[in-house]
């Protein structure tokens, strides 16, 4: 499967060129970045430090994406918005792991779904997504009257929004299991005298700083009891091999939305 990864000289992008460069059944077409970038021109594979690949980043995304059957997609949500046009144009897979996006951003993507396989998480590994079954599961079986819930995440200090999309994801678990609607019942910041907390609240925490790359814990704290819940990222290839298991997932479906509980196959 052709692949083509955007964003290509950022962190995740020399991530996923090495992890397609080791995996069988992908190979990768094109890397693409931004006009601006002094990566123009540059030949991927030596930026990613796996030696000469012969394919140079450029900054063409429309002819990249004609000439391919995928992308993998970890940037920003306005290059996610104007990647996802040129997917549906192309009619090829687009795996999405940016972060950060707006409700208009979502309906941008669902449009581009009609005519591309649109997978878009905000958390590509195997572990936080299995871990947000589990915390959909311990919100539905303790009462909120009994037990409160925060999602406490901790990322590098280069991370630009926040609360993370994998906090957000495990948010929505947690008001899935309640049967509440996260935006109505979510508490993202605590300052100065704020009262009791609210019975039912779903309590967010962030903390950012050195070169953590991801750490995501749930807790459900009751009355001399509390039960937490965590992942740890130690290595972002997780991500990219699960971005990767994405694209050949989707390679054979039809045009539509889904997310990595689909591609993995747990219950939803």
């Amino acid at each position: 499967m052709k692949l083509v990864v955007v964003g290509a000289a950022g962190r995740m992008g020399q991530t996923l060129i090495r992890a397609i460069d080791a995996t069988e059944g992908v190979e990768l077409s094109a890397a693409i970045e931004v006009s601006s970038s002094p990566h123009i021109g540059r030949d991927s594979g030596e930026m990613a430090g796996i030696g000469s690949n012969g394919i140079a980043i450029s900054e063409d995304a429309l002819a990249a994406f004609a000439a391919a059957e995928g992308v993998v997609d970890f940037t920003i949500p306005k290059a996610s918005v104007e990647f996802a046009g040129l997917a549906a144009q192309a009619r090829i897979v687009h795996v999405i792991g940016t972060t950060g996006c707006t409700a208009e951003d979502e309906a941008k993507f669902d449009a581009a779904a009609r005519h591309a396989r649109v997978v878009k998480s905000g958390n590509m590994s195997l572990g936080v997504n299995l871990l947000a079954v589990l915390v959909r599961q311990a919100a539905q079986a303790l009462d909120a009257a009994d037990f409160d819930i925060e999602v406490l995440e901790m990322h590098h200090k280069h991370k630009i929004d926040a609360p993370s999309g994998t906090a957000f994801l495990l948010g929505e678990a947690a008001a899935t299991g309640r049967n509440v609607n996260l935006a109505e019942h979510s508490v993202r910041v605590r300052d100065g005298i704020t009262g009791a907390r609210g019975q039912g609240e779903i309590g967010f925490a962030t903390l950012r700083g050195g070169s953590v790359i991801g750490e995501h814990s749930v807790l459900f704290a009751g009355e001399g009891e509390t039960i937490e819940i965590t992942h740890r990222a130690t290595d972002r290839l997780l991500f990219a091999r699960g971005a990767i298991k994405a694209a050949l997932w989707a390679h054979d479906k039809k045009a539509g939305r889904y997310d990595m509980l689909d591609v993995l196959g747990l219950e939803k």
